[in-house]
């Protein structure tokens, strides 16, 4: 059998690398375009068309990395998976209606008669905000160690909003890039509002973190390695304020540079995944399950990883392709 020299140790570095990689890809791929549906204007139909134009030929392909995240979990991890999932079931309901809200209202706002069709865009807006405060909630509850007292319970509702604030930015920055007009100049207006909220909101998640778990405080403020981590949250800082000045000057800058704003986003939520992985591995539940705590089977993980091999890099070369096709600004809504 392939990766028979594989040690146990070995094995859980790869799952819990290919969940991480898993998990950054739909915050990426899927916050841009919950953010689109958070930002979704009460009123202007225009608008919105066009905003739904622009993630359409993506949004469904982009939630695939949440179902490969979630079975990577449970493969991998079991014992985490169940832990995890006894503690966060309401947040995790919520998480799936809202997703159920957003797939239905996308393609139902396109068959009803016009009367109605804001009815579901409401729906699609409410069920991206709803998505996102539930991920948000999540990622606050898993952090602290699935802690739930009244302190975890504040930290949750802060992450739950920073959560929706960088979802809501990223998708601001690829309307930026995907639109042009009034509704490009609306994007700048929002990347501006929810880059000041997202800066604030990782200065006091920051900060706040420090206060949860020893071994991270430990690790950020006594250890020698703690000076060079220190250049993550500088660089992720520095990255905001070039993103400030960016969204300044590219209006007037006649349509050059505008993938900047989502190529700087994106750089500042790969540092931040990479301060968390970081700060907690080689814990998979902070301060309580580690990788090899909660590890399944070493031999179905061989096993599987077989598959694991193939079915990754295939998601990957499809997401490039489709990324590719689609390329440049989207084109007007149009249904068949």
């Amino acid at each position: 059998m392939p990766f028979e020299s594989l040690s146990a140790e070995a094995l859980g570095n790869i799952y819990v690398g290919l969940l991480g990689l898993a998990v950054l890809l739909y915050a990426i791929l899927d916050g841009y375009d919950l953010g689109v549906g958070v930002l979704f204007p009460p009123r202007n139909e225009t608008f919105k068309d066009d905003m739904v134009a622009s993630i359409g030929p993506y949004w469904d392909a982009n939630e695939t990395w949440l179902v490969l995240a979630v079975g990577l979990l449970l493969i991998a991890f079991p014992q985490a998976h169940s832990a995890i999932l006894q503690t966060l079931y309401l947040p995790a309901t919520f998480m799936l209606i809202g997703l159920i809200l957003r797939g239905v209202s996308f393609d139902f706002r396109a068959k009803v008669p016009q009367t109605k069709k804001r009815k579901w865009d409401t729906c699609f807006k409410y069920g991206s905000l709803l998505t996102t405060l539930s991920q948000g909630y999540m990622l606050g509850i898993w952090v602290t160690g699935l802690r739930t007292d009244w302190y975890a319970q504040g930290f949750a509702l802060l992450a739950a909003f920073g959560v929706t604030a960088a979802y809501a930015f990223i998708g601001a920055c690829w309307l930026i890039l995907k639109t042009e007009g009034e509704l490009q100049a609306k994007a700048f207006y929002w990347a501006k509002r929810c880059l000041m909220i997202l800066a604030g909101g990782i200065i006091a998640v920051s900060f706040i973190n420090l206060t949860l778990h020893e071994n991270v405080r430990e690790l950020w403020l006594e250890s020698p390695l703690g000076l060079v981590l220190m250049l993550i949250p500088l660089a992720c800082f520095g990255l905001l304020l070039l993103c400030g000045i960016v969204l300044q000057k590219l209006p007037k800058a006649g349509g050059r540079g505008e993938w900047l704003p989502f190529a700087l986003a994106l750089l500042v939520f790969v540092l931040c995944f990479t301060a968390f992985g970081i700060s907690y591995y080689p814990y998979v539940v902070p301060g309580k399950l580690t990788i090899m705590d909660a590890l399944s089977d070493p031999d179905s993980l061989r096993f599987l990883l077989v598959g694991a091999v193939v079915v990754v890099p295939c998601i990957l070369l499809y997401t490039v392709w489709v990324y590719r096709i689609f390329a440049g600004k989207s084109e007007k809504l149009a249904y068949y």
